[in-house]
């Protein structure tokens, strides 16, 4: 039996709630309402839409995977060892979350810029230049959306209860053993919703990959990138990129249930 627990709203949050709904879905409705139907297969059959398509979904692949590996530990170490700063630590962690996207980018370009702080010695000792590269994309995205799994992966490291550990250890587990087999495990909700959150927020980022990576077609043009492309050349080219973004990243996050964001 579901666990659910339904209650009955006051009329004025219930009408309040409904115009908070109606606010958010009247956008989409004009998008759809002017999405000219006609032209869609020609508009995804083109090949520019194709590789932009592809090219978003490889880097936001990869973004997220990145935001896994290194955001777990760092939301492991911000929820259970206290230490000092660790409160600007968080807010450091966080803070491209609320930066608008276009000045994470310049502080990316001022940072690994071909003569930014660590980007001169990345070109002078190892040849590399981030900036205006698919690479560039990745970093930008990570750069946003690891905060995501961040936060959601803490909160439910905060909220699992410890004794659970505590009884894994006393039977001789290690701490590694136990965060595998019994950390994960418990905040597996939690860690699935914040990696599609990351890959979501990645796939949509626009701001900080035109600053820091530019606009260059099958390099690093997302699809948000071509959308506003578009929208300077062909609008009605622009309402079908921006349409199958919507598509995407909705059917995503309508498909984490209830019982992956419990946690």
């Amino acid at each position: 039996m579901s666990s659910r627990r339904t209650e009955r709203l006051p009329a004025l949050a219930l009408v309040l709630a409904g115009l908070a709904v109606v606010f958010f879905a009247l956008p989409f409705v004009g998008l759809l309402w002017r999405v000219p139907w006609g032209d869609l297969l020609d508009v995804l059959g083109r090949s520019s839409v194709r590789t932009a398509l592809w090219l978003s979904i490889r880097t936001s692949l990869i973004a997220s995977l990145i935001a896994l590996v290194f955001g777990v530990p760092l939301a492991w170490l911000l929820a259970r060892v206290d230490f000092p700063g660790r409160g600007l630590v968080r807010a450091l962690a966080t803070l491209s979350m609320v930066l608008p996207p276009v000045v994470g980018g310049v502080a990316l370009f001022a940072s690994y810029g071909r003569r930014g702080l660590f980007g001169q010695y990345l070109d002078e000792w190892f040849g590399v230049r981030l900036p205006f590269t698919t690479t560039a994309v990745v970093v930008a995205q990570v750069f946003v959306a690891m905060p995501f799994l961040v936060l959601t992966v803490e909160a439910a490291l905060r909220q699992l209860d410890p004794r659970v550990e505590d009884a894994a250890r006393t039977l001789g587990a290690g701490r590694w053993y136990v965060f595998r087999r019994v950390t994960l495990p418990s905040i597996r909700p939690a860690l699935v919703a914040g990696v599609v959150l990351a890959w979501a927020r990645a796939l949509g980022e626009f701001g900080a990959t035109i600053t820091f990576a530019g606009n260059f077609p099958g390099e690093t043009q997302t699809m948000p990138l071509a959308t506003y492309l578009s929208l300077e050349t062909d609008p009605d080219e622009a309402l079908i990129l921006a349409l199958v973004l919507i598509l995407v990243s909705f059917g995503v996050l309508a498909g984490l249930r209830d019982r992956w964001l419990r946690a």
